[in-house]
């Protein structure tokens, strides 16, 4: 029987439409590898692997490991997202802010 952990990552993906090998190449893993993480009733992954597994699902490695939590609450979605502004390039960075900067004006 899978853990919450593999259960988890196997639902975030699946509402991702990602493959499990799509999942692999974007984590830097072996399709085999993200099976065991999914499948195996023991997942234990690097936190250096969780981080980037949660990255690609868009919520937070916290999320991912705390077996009470079933849904990604806002704060989740939050951190996963300025995760992602914070890689970005200054230039896309640049026209996230302005369209806040119109969204908060139409308010």
């Amino acid at each position: 029987m899978p853990s919450k952990l593999g259960i988890k990552i196997n639902e975030l993906r699946r509402q991702k439409g990602l493959t499990l090998e799509q999942l692999a190449q974007a984590t830097d893993s072996s399709k085999s590898y993200m099976w065991e993480i999914e499948n195996k009733e023991v997942a234990r992954p690097s936190a250096e692997k969780l981080e980037r597994i949660a990255a690609v699902l868009g919520v937070t490695a916290g999320f991912l490991i705390d077996a009470s939590q079933t849904q990604p609450s806002q704060t989740d979605k939050d951190a996963a997202f300025f995760r992602k502004f914070e890689k970005a390039d200054e230039e896309v960075k640049e026209k996230l802010k302005r369209i806040l900067d119109v969204l908060e004006d139409e308010g």
